[in-house]
């Protein structure tokens, strides 16, 4: 019996020697094992301009995730609002809550998810990438979908078609604007952990009731990396950890092998990030991976834990995704 609902995020990781056709049907082996599994939704992510990841265009993936699973909910994590006109963002998910309704979730950021030469490249102009322009971009798109305010413009598929709307964040930001519309929020602890708990507290405190919850709904999301033991865990987390090294660093590449990051010349400082990046995720054995996600719980109140997982095989992502919900999700209860 799983008390908290676990969720997954997938950024269709490209591995050093293969395609972004295989990451990509990883990706749907995965979304397909982790719906036998039992886990609530499976959302990916959109960036631009890294070798590592293939999730740069979500709609797309999620119709293709969507045909090959029955029910567990696809959705974003993110889409990054700034990248699109609110227009077509309607359109895509609109067409989407259409073809499967009652399983899309719109996870919406505000950042760009890439560097700001691709985010030119994707927008062609500077107007609505700077935050300042992100309210109102999100009201214009969640006007496609409900049509209270008519207009000359009206979205279809998309007006009476909208998808569940969440707003996702790394900071205080998004967390005080969620509170204020009344949409459950997705914090980004696996890559913004010192922000955590004050960006819950600000979405709780700013909380109002509306027509889509009477209560703050928060999820939180997480890295984690589960293995027989805690020594094969940490083997596993090489490649993610490099990644994001590199990526932080301006040199993105694609994921490389453990023996690969094992044999990375660490320097001091970039092996402090390494350390760093590594407070309050969840990487060992099932009953290491248990105690630190319990912790979590305690420390968040989440309502709901969104699991992130990025290694280099495919079958030990699955493995990861098969101990957590076989070994460690009946141990987890909510904090209330």
């Amino acid at each position: 019996m799983i008390d908290v609902p676990l969720s997954v995020l997938d950024l269709a990781p490209v591995a050093t020697g293969a395609s972004a056709g295989e990451a990509l049907r990883h990706t749907t082996e995965l979304a397909r094992r982790t719906e036998e599994l039992g886990y609530h939704r499976f959302w990916v992510a959109e960036h631009h301009n890294m070798p590592a990841i293939a999730s740069s265009a979500p709609a797309v993936l999620i119709a293709h995730l969507a045909a090959a699973t029955s029910t567990i909910r696809l959705g974003s994590g993110g889409v990054m609002l700034p990248n699109h006109a609110p227009l077509v963002v309607a359109e895509q998910f609109g067409t989407l809550e259409a073809l499967h309704p009652g399983r899309i979730d719109l996870g919406i950021g505000r950042a760009p998810g890439t560097d700001q030469v691709t985010a030119l490249a994707l927008r062609r102009t500077m107007e609505g990438l700077s935050a300042e322009g992100f309210p109102r971009e999100l009201a214009d798109l969640m006007n496609y979908f409900s049509g209270a305010e008519p207009g000359p413009i009206t979205a279809t598929p998309g007006r009476g078609l909208q998808p569940a709307i969440w707003l996702l964040g790394s900071s205080g930001f998004s967390a005080q604007l969620a509170g204020l519309l009344g949409l459950p929020f997705s914090f980004a602890h696996h890559f913004s952990a010192q922000n955590t708990l004050p960006a819950l507290a600000l979405y709780r405190q700013s909380f109002r009731p509306s027509q889509w919850l009477d209560k703050p709904y928060a999820m939180v999301a997480v890295n984690a990396i589960c293995a027989d033991t805690d020594e094969r865990a940490e083997w596993l987390s090489g490649p993610g950890a490099l990644s994001f090294l590199k990526l932080r660093s301006g040199r993105p590449a694609p994921l490389a092998t453990p023996e690969e990051a094992a044999a990375y010349p660490y320097t001091e400082v970039e092996r402090e990030f390494v350390v760093q990046r590594r407070e309050g995720q969840a990487m060992g054995s099932p009953e290491t991976v248990r105690r630190q996600l319990s912790e979590l719980l305690e420390r968040t109140g989440a309502d709901e834990l969104m699991i992130t997982t990025m290694v280099y095989d495919v079958e030990d992502r699955v493995r990861s995704y098969e101990l957590i919900a076989e070994r460690v999700a009946g141990g987890l209860r909510r904090n209330v």
